[in-house]
């Protein structure tokens, strides 16, 4: 019964950085990515089309959870601004 509460961490401090801006976000380790990402394009002025996010350097999907990328409090996701398009050579 207790070992499942176990199994998930409470609260973590996440930091996402984009640029030269960076936000604190206190969430718990099972909310999905896509509430923290909407926050963060909020803050940071930005379509939430536009950013991606990467952990690790990995890419963190929207449907994930901190607790299944086993983060820990004050880790770092980075938010990049997607390029689309470009210039041929």
């Amino acid at each position: 019964m207790a070992e499942e509460g176990e199994d998930v961490k409470p609260k973590l401090n996440l930091t996402i950085q984009c640029e030269d801006q960076s936000i604190t976000v206190k969430v718990k380790a099972n909310t999905k990515f896509n509430k923290i990402f909407e926050a963060a394009s909020n803050k940071f002025g930005k379509s939430l089309a536009s950013l991606k996010f990467t952990y690790e350097g990995v890419r963190v999907l929207a449907d994930e959870t901190p607790h299944e990328r086993d983060m820990e409090d004050g880790d770092v996701i980075d938010a990049h601004i997607e390029q689309i398009g470009g210039w041929k050579l």
